[in-house]
């Protein structure tokens, strides 16, 4: 019998093997206790695959979205219409928290609408269009069409961001607010009324200094002294002056501009000349006027490039939204939505 005992020592050796290298590998995982910088990037990754489920009135509830370039009306559920504006409106490289705060602002702004019932310019059966008009929005088939071979992260991580937020919507004085966003800032938002009439007291100037990592932050466009002149109406002249500057707004951009008596808004000659931003400087080289703007967008509410630049700087969805919007509060949509599956 003993010349048996190395074969069965060597089978031990390899059984007992077997048991303890799982165990070496898995357990420093299995108890989440990681080290240095991979535990840094498990933690910043854990969020994206948590599974939290939609509350009952968020899958209770369908938008009837009108598809622009398809010319018909469909209904879509309310948590796949999220997804959809969330991945049209905000890339899906951008922090969770930012993604989530995107996600809290496109609930709050479609409760808002269907609670209000707002149908003006939109066609008859649809409650918003597809459009910047109302809130981008793309559906599945189309995402993936865009996606490619990157959907499934995209859509998985999308999909945490509104589910995070699920039935929660940004408040002022208990009514959904009317939550704006847009690109970038040129360093600081705008207060509502220096860009739209009326003063809405949660969209007040702030600062937001993380917008100048923007790719949008600084755009330049040059047209020839005849556009320039025939698309505002103005007469420049040989001066090397070009108009005056006579007031700006609390955000830093332009409110008024005088053409030698012809008093223009900051807005309007945006608008006329399809630029960026409120934010401008002009010069004239030869024939051309080279137009600098910083920013992009209209400027009022929530700038997506300052809410990647907090969370990347580990703020999350709820100090984001707070920053942008003064004095509001993220409550529960629930009954809100319940009123409106009930009308349905």
């Amino acid at each position: 019998m003993k010349k048996f005992k190395p074969l069965i020592a060597l089978v031990s050796v390899l059984v007992a093997l077997t048991l303890i290298i799982p165990a070496v590998l898995v357990l420093p995982f299995s108890e989440g206790k990681t080290n240095g910088k991979l535990g840094e990037q498990l933690k910043e990754k854990a969020p994206a695959n948590e599974t939290v489920s939609p509350s009952s009135t968020d899958e209770a509830v369908e938008v009837a979205v009108y598809r622009s370039k398809k010319k018909k009306v469909e209904k879509v559920p309310l948590e796949d219409y999220l997804v959809g504006v969330v991945a049209a409106e905000m890339p899906a490289e951008f922090n969770e928290e930012a993604l989530k705060a995107q996600a809290l602002t496109a609930r709050t702004y479609i409760v808002n609408r269907l609670l209000s019932k707002d149908t003006l310019g939109v066609p008859e059966g649809a409650e918003v269009t597809d459009t910047p008009l109302h809130q981008a929005y793309e559906s599945d088939d189309e995402l993936r069409r865009d996606w490619g071979m990157d959907y499934n992260w995209k859509r998985k991580k999308i999909v945490a961001a509104v589910r995070a937020t699920s039935g929660q919507i940004i408040t002022f004085k208990g009514k959904p607010i009317q939550a704006q966003f847009f690109s970038t800032s040129n360093g600081y938002t705008e207060n509502s009324e220096d860009y739209w009439s009326g003063s809405i007291p949660y969209l007040r100037s702030v600062s937001s200094p993380w917008d100048k990592s923007s790719p949008q932050f600084f755009n330049q466009k040059v047209l020839s002294l005849q556009s320039f002149e025939k698309l505002l109406g103005v007469k420049v002249g040989t001066s090397g002056t070009i108009g005056k500057i006579v007031a700006r707004t609390s955000g830093k951009r332009v409110a008024e501009v005088d053409f030698s008596g012809k008093q223009l808004t900051g807005k309007d000659i945006r608008e006329k000349l399809d630029l960026k931003s409120s934010d401008f400087s002009w010069e004239r080289k030869g024939n051309n006027i080279v137009i600098t703007t910083k920013g992009y967008g209209h400027g009022v509410g929530m700038s997506q490039y300052g809410a990647n630049g907090m969370a990347s700087q580990g703020k999350n969805y709820k100090e984001i939204v707070e920053h942008y919007y003064s004095g509001v509060q993220i409550t529960s949509a629930d009954n809100m939505l319940a009123t409106l599956t009930a009308k349905k």
